[in-house]
């Protein structure tokens, strides 16, 4: 299952370090299914994105993300890619980015040939470069906040309906960045999505640095020691007790200055759900914890 991670530092840009993947594995996990690709944006002091990503199609492009990488921005978005469409290449590794915005994705839907009709109705079409769910959902997403005025929520909340009603999905679980907010969702059930709003000047780990941990994302911060920051991960990555799951169906929005916002707006489940029996194989094993 692909990893999602999201941090949101607040208005001053801090200094992180992340690894992407774990050491090399053991003998004994050579069975454990190898992940496909792996990425990470920032965005710089002008608000510009930057992406540095890789398809991880052998041992020599593992050390990419087995590196440590230090890196500075308001907002950082992760990802570990376990492909469920599209080959093992660049175009298809997360995070994406249009109009400035940074996207990942968790999870799977059908019926992309019906989506394509409707980038192409909305005049997005040529935002799509590779062959994923992941970059057609975001290319819905960005033609529908344009539509929007830029309201970035509302054109999550205007997509992920339209895929909802029209299409058959498993998950849809997703990060949006830009240099001043993050929105989060988890839809529907299928796979959990977790945020903490970390305040290590007045709760457990007081004065702590950050150490977030997960089976493949490492991410920490000396500057995080002594101010609130918000984190958004597929799975909880220490053990602090504020992790708390979102719902079904939670939209979240982080602002500038850290606060945040929860929303209900999807309908409580798609019209065509999906489970892993409705995949092929290589699709479904994407999908597995």
């Amino acid at each position: 299952m692909c990893r999602l991670f999201g941090l949101h530092a607040g208005p001053r840009r801090v200094r992180a370090t992340f690894w992407l993947l774990d050491a090399p594995d053991s003998l004994s996990d050579q069975s454990r299914r190898e992940p496909d690709g792996a990425g990470i944006g920032t965005y710089d002091a002008d608000r510009r994105a930057h992406v540095a990503k890789q398809p991880l199609a052998a041992w020599e492009d593992h050390a990419f993300a087995r590196e440590a990488r230090d890196l500075k921005s308001t907002t950082f978005l992760a990802h570990v890619r376990y492909a469920s469409t599209g080959a093992h290449t660049m175009v298809n590794t997360h995070p994406f980015e249009q109009d400035g915005r940074l996207f990942a994705h968790n999870g799977a839907f059908g019926g992309l040939e019906r989506l394509d009709q409707r980038l192409a109705q909305l005049g997005v079409a040529g935002l799509v470069h590779g062959q994923t769910d992941s970059e057609r959902l975001f290319a819905l997403i960005t033609a529908e906040s344009r539509r929007a005025g830029g309201d970035v929520g509302e054109g999550i909340t205007r997509a992920v309906t339209w895929i909802a009603k029209e299409l058959p999905v498993l998950s849809l679980n997703l990060i949006v960045t830009t240099a001043t907010d993050l929105w989060a969702l988890r839809y529907p059930a299928t796979h959990e999505l977790h945020v903490l709003e970390r305040d290590p000047a007045g709760g457990p780990g007081q004065g702590a640095p950050l150490d977030a941990r997960s089976p493949r994302i490492h991410a920490r911060s000396e500057e995080l020691a002594n101010s609130s920051h918000v984190l958004i991960a597929t799975e909880p990555m220490d053990q602090n007790p504020g992790w708390r799951p979102l719902a079904a169906g939670e939209l979240v929005h982080v602002g500038p200055n850290l606060a945040l916002t929860a929303s209900f707006p999807f309908p409580d489940a798609p019209a065509h759900p999906l489970s892993l029996s409705d995949l092929d194989p290589a699709a479904a094993a994407s999908q597995k914890p």
